[in-house]
């Protein structure tokens, strides 16, 4: 199969080499936009809605034709190329890119590729943006069809005066591009052609809190009601869980570590498990504000919970809920191997269930104690915070007898 990229401009911008591959194909398969934009006597299979059921069947009911796929600029890029590799295997799918959608808007305004943070909100709330917003940082938006959407969302969060450029038909006759800041795009209320990029140079209000990409937010950076994992902590073990993958955080609280660590790794997924159903709510809104809305909150006791979930994870942080029968022996059955597992312990009771899993799997066990500058009359003194005993362990490729 053959994928071919096109721009907006159609055949007059493919090469030699992509318009002979459509020429010589039989079935032609793509959106209608693309379809439309070239003309062949190939059968022409416009994508049905939803995409990814129906594409297993498509592809196997035309699997003796020659089949050309065209698609919107390089292929690879959140593309449909990815998808067919996945399905079929690299070397069944040949690849012919146009310059991306970025690539076009990169050069337009001027912007190194690898200095510019690509945002896409196609399938994607809109918070997402929250998690990229610091000043002097370069977005790139995809799938904002509504601009005027991402303005306000910038207002909002006190970047209104971000210079604010779209991008519309990027490589078409009819392209052009606007400049203005967010907050003058929101009362402009323009509606520019779908087909367009939003990019953003993110300008910070006086008095705009800008939050870091490292581990380790302020503690008000999240609305909770005192069951958080405190920054220092917080810091420490999201260090100690690295990786990517899935993770669950169990005894979620104000679910911190999980919206951090998705912060950390936008291409991982997590879960977030709270049995309280208050501060469950509170996750949702945290993980909203913090631009991670795909973070999963499920509202129940572990481990009953759990084994409704059928993906097992890559990370495991539990956080509460250490003297639950079977929470432990669930989780460590449930780890992939190579994953890693970390659970924080404040009470006698949970450290001795820590230390006994330690001493029959090993690992790191050790305990953090902060201390916090506080003043005390007149002057200033340590303010000692509960100790934290934490436990980290990497499951190995096959795993030891219990």
């Amino acid at each position: 199969m053959v994928v071919v990229g096109i721009g907006a401009d159609g055949w007059d911008g493919l090469s030699p080499s992509a318009r002979r591959e459509i020429e010589s194909a039989e079935v032609l398969m793509g959106s209608a936009r693309q379809l439309a934009l070239v003309a062949t006597g190939a059968e022409r299979v416009a994508w049905p809605s939803p995409l990814l059921p129906a594409l297993p069947g498509l592809i196997e009911a035309y699997r003796d034709r020659r089949v050309c796929v065209v698609a919107s600029g390089d292929p690879m890029f959140h593309g449909i190329g990815s998808t067919l590799i996945r399905l079929l295997g690299a070397e069944n799918v040949r690849v012919l890119p146009s310059p991306s959608s970025v690539s076009l808007a990169c050069a337009r305004l001027g912007w190194p590729v690898e200095h510019t943070h690509v945002i896409s909100l196609v399938g994607r709330p809109i918070s997402t943006i929250n998690a990229a917003l610091r000043p002097g940082e370069r977005l790139l938006v995809l799938g904002a069809t509504d601009p005027g959407v991402v303005a306000a969302l910038l207002v909002d969060r006190g970047y209104g005066e971000s210079t604010f450029t779209v991008l519309e038909l990027l490589g078409a006759r009819g392209e052009n591009i606007r400049r203005t800041t967010a907050a003058g795009w929101a009362i402009w209320g323009d509606s520019p052609d779908p087909l367009n990029i939003v990019a953003i140079e993110c300008v910070a209000s006086p008095g705009t809190t800008a939050l870091p990409r490292v581990a380790g937010l302020p503690d008000d950076a999240f609305e909770h009601d005192g069951q958080l994992t405190k920054r220092e902590v917080r810091a420490v073990t999201l260090g100690l869980l690295g990786t990517d993958g899935l993770l669950w955080d169990i005894g979620a609280g104000a679910g911190s570590i999980a919206i951090e660590w998705l912060r950390a790794h936008p291409t991982g997924t997590a879960v977030a498990v709270e049995h309280d159903p208050v501060r469950a709510a509170r996750i949702t809104k945290n993980a909203q504000n913090l631009g991670t809305p795909g973070l999963r909150v499920l509202t129940g006791s572990a481990p009953d919970i759990l084994r409704g979930l059928s993906a097992p994870p890559s990370t495991v942080f539990i956080g509460g809920g250490l003297t639950a029968p079977g929470l432990l022996q669930h989780c460590w059955a449930a780890l992939r191997p190579g994953g890693r597992l970390v659970a924080n312990a404040v009470t006698l009771e949970s450290e001795a269930i820590l230390t006994a899993w330690y001493g029959h799997l090993g690992g790191d066990l050790f305990r953090l104690a902060i201390n916090r500058a506080a003043p005390i009359g007149d002057f200033t003194t340590w303010r000692p915070q509960l100790p934290v005993s934490i436990w980290s362990v990497t499951k190995p490729s096959e795993d030891l007898p219990r």
